[in-house]
């Protein structure tokens, strides 16, 4: 689970699970009510690296997280028994984007395996260097022992991710893996290595070999979640710890090699075929399009349609153009650990995976690690490794570069000359890298939580370069209601005052509705209704904070007239507040109004004024 050990960390720093009386969250911020306050260590949580500040007000214990904040409360909620003070948690979750929920799934499944396919990468680097130099033979006993140490998390990733997707999905874990290690039975891989079509009760089944593929095991745990939680309801209690488990065996099995067997042979065989025509239509088009995706059906484990043309091409031809291509893709992934490795400050998370996975994949071709810690954990990622093969890809399918022998992609690949023209070869990985480096570098690992930018090199160092430095565009923050501006460091809240949750102003409502300051899209709209975010088409990530400890008043007083993932133009209603009710209720109506992300752009010219009014911009940001 994301987060469990900071939380379990978190726990045991207020005193223990017996000291709260309560727990909440806001924007930024977990709020415990402790039984005794002599047991909270606060000197011990201002050390968390995750940690932005400590302080105890209005008989709160308040530690800023940023952010990420309700990922925390969510962790601590799951490795606790305590009863939530609210239900922002479950609410929030609820109106998460789609897209934002599978990866965080996707997320949760891979991050406990991160340190062992960094392991298991290693082992694998240094075989190929030991077997390529001639310190040892890939016959000999040594080696095969070594080897199964190292291909072992990859052969059985099935088996892996049907535990930590069960966990993510609330099944039962155990049966999750065990689902995947049916698919690597060796009975299974009889059939499998058989070559026949063999049938389930008459019904055809086309045997596939899953090692090291995902989606499978993915799409198979989804349903499963739902037939394990379905089978509880109807299963009384006395027969649910055979029965259950029994049943969703039997049936999940079946019904994975029966849809996916022959659905994923079909669909990658289109995939290939497709690919082909592109490359008789256009070489430099089919570098692109492989290059920019070769990742992605290498997940889905669609990359095995390949096979079969490039074993063909190899014999018939003397070269496959193929994976001349998709080694573009493989040398993308290299270059995201390698900027990942340069962007990191030394001795964080980001750096302690980079560095051993740019060694994997460098020397032994294997980039699984990459792709899953790394590009998986980082969206803008995505968006890197495709641009990265595609560059590359452009110029290897244009120059019809080929590889000549079945070889894994890494240096000792290109140094024994297993690609032609060589030349060629060498330019379009070289692209490969070095545009996936500078574009992780200088844009990829942005827009990270709080916790996740401590990992990087300050903004302002001499080590970073940004490329909005270079950019004169603005983005313009209207006043969203009528009022009093005040400094954001004259705010009577220190952890706004300080500028740790951002930089901006504060307004003292004069008015009680609450209007967009700048077209976007609701990113956050908390249960309570005293806070709205909106993420601006720039990528502004603006927060609308009405009053301070509003969020303990539980929406009372607050009516919201838009929903999180709304799409809102500037001046469009968002909220109306009854000003009297938040001060009667003893909250102050100092209401910031911040950018929360300011450290990724150029700055924020504010004009220091008393009054603003609705639509006045209030502060511009420099991008």
């Amino acid at each position: 689970m994301k987060f469990e050990k900071e939380a379990k960390e978190i726990v045991k720093l207020v005193g223990g699970e017996s000291n709260v009386n309560s727990l909440v969250h806001c924007a930024t911020r977990l709020r415990f009510e402790l039984k005794d306050g002599s047991k909270f260590h606060q000197e011990e949580l201002e050390k968390l690296s995750y940690v932005l500040k400590v302080l105890v007000s209005g008989g709160q214990y308040q530690i800023v997280i940023g952010p990420n904040v309700d990922d925390y409360y969510n962790a601590i909620f799951a490795v606790t028994n305590l009863k939530s003070g609210n239900d922002e948690v479950k609410e929030t979750t609820d109106k998460v984007k789609l897209s934002d929920r599978v990866l965080k799934v996707i997320s949760g499944a891979f991050s406990p395996l991160i340190p062992l396919m960094a392991g298991s990468g290693m082992i694998k680097a240094i075989l190929t260097l030991f077997t390529t130099v001639g310190i040892m033979s890939d016959t000999s006993s040594t080696y095969l022992i070594l080897s199964a140490a190292g291909n072992a998390c990859f052969y059985f990733m099935p088996v892996f991710l049907g535990i930590t997707i069960a966990k993510q999905l609330k099944a039962n874990a155990f049966v999750g893996g065990a689902i995947g290690a049916a698919l690597l039975e060796p009975n299974f891989l009889g059939l499998v290595d058989a070559g026949s079509v063999v049938d389930f009760l008459g019904i055809p089944v086309t045997p596939i070999n899953y090692s090291a593929t995902i989606f499978p095991i993915f799409i198979a745990m989804l349903v499963y979640s739902y037939l394990d939680k379905g089978m509880k309801k109807v299963t009384p209690q006395s027969l649910q710890c055979f029965l259950v488990p029994m049943v969703c065996l039997m049936l999940m099995v079946p019904f994975t090699v029966i849809v996916f067997g022959p659905v994923g042979t079909t669909i990658g065989n289109y995939v290939s075929e497709f690919v082909m025509w592109l490359f008789s239509l256009s070489g430099t088009l089919a570098g692109i399009i492989l290059g920019a995706t070769y990742p992605f059906l290498t997940m889905l484990g669609l990359h095995w349609g390949f096979t079969p043309i490039t074993l063909q091409n190899l014999e018939m031809v003397g070269g496959d153009i193929i994976e001349g291509v998709c080694v573009c893709a493989v040398w993308s992934q290299i270059g995201i650990a390698l900027g990942a490795y340069l962007k990191a400050k030394k001795n964080s998370k980001i750096k302690s995976i980079a560095g051993p996975t740019f060694i994997t994949g460098f020397f032994a071709g294997v980039t699984e690690p990459i792709l899953y810690s790394i590009v998986m954990e980082y969206k803008r990622l995505m968006v890197v490794v495709a641009i990265g093969g595609a560059c590359g890809g452009a110029i290897a399918g244009t120059l019809g570069v080929t590889m000549d022998a079945y070889v894994f992609h890494n240096i000792f690949s290109a140094l024994v000359m297993s690609y032609s023209p060589i030349w060629a070869y060498a330019i379009s990985i070289i692209v490969s890298l070095v545009v996936a480096t500078i574009l992780t570098y200088t844009w990829g690992l942005n827009g990270l939580d709080a916790d996740q930018k401590k990992d990087l090199l300050p903004e302002n160092t001499t080590e970073e370069i940004s490329v909005k430095e270079h950019a004169s565009e603005k983005v313009e923050i209207l006043s969203p209601l009528d009022g009093k501006q005040i400094a954001l460091k004259d705010v009577d809240d220190e952890v706004f005052a300080s500028g740790v949750t951002g930089k901006g102003i504060a307004i003292i409502p004069e008015s009680n509705t609450v209007y967009s300051p700048a077209d976007g899209t609701i990113s956050v709209l908390f249960p309570s209704k005293h806070a709205v975010g909106i993420t601006t088409n720039e990528g502004v990530e603006i927060l609308v904070h009405i009053g301070l400890n509003t969020v303990m008043l539980n929406g009372e007083g607050f009516t919201a007239f838009v929903k999180q993932g709304d799409v809102v133009t500037k001046g469009q209603k968002l909220l109306e507040f009854d000003k009297e009710f938040i001060v009667k209720k003893g909250c102050s109506l100092q209401s910031p109004l911040i950018v929360t992300n300011a450290d990724q752009f150029k700055n924020l010219v504010i004009e220091s004024r008393e009054t603003l009014k609705t639509g006045d911009v209030a502060y511009e940001v420099l991008i």
